[in-house]
């Protein structure tokens, strides 16, 4: 729905200065942008998650994985969201933002409990 109202404000914006036909290419570009930024989003959303005695693997819904590596830390914004680091095998480091309504209680509570675990030591 978004993307078709900007699509629609774009044109209706160009329209009023530049007519219908000149404004058409802009509002494509538009379209376009948006709807890649869609389907690259889709694609990068997490799928599944495995949660270890002290790692985490997250897989996208293509079966790729996105990040594995050992919790290095966390922060934790009331109940609804969760901030994890994690130490990936080559040194690098990703964030993970986890919403509460994104798992069960059970899984946020234990990833929770995984991350503090981890950012006392």
């Amino acid at each position: 729905m978004f993307i078709l109202i900007a699509v629609a404000a774009v044109q209706t914006s160009l329209a009023a200065r530049l007519g219908a036909v000149q404004a058409a290419p802009a509002m494509l570009a538009v379209l376009a942008a948006l709807l890649l930024g869609a389907w690259r989003h889709w694609r990068a959303e997490p799928g599944a998650l495995k949660i270890g005695p002290d790692a985490l693997t997250v897989w996208n819904r293509a079966g790729q994985t996105l990040a594995q590596g050992r919790i290095a830390g966390c922060s934790q914004w009331s109940g609804w969201l969760l901030i994890l680091a994690l130490a990936e095998a080559g040194g690098r480091s990703r964030t993970l933002l986890i919403a509460a309504d994104m798992l069960s209680a059970e899984a946020f509570r234990q990833l929770a409990v995984l991350g503090r675990r981890a950012s006392r030591v």
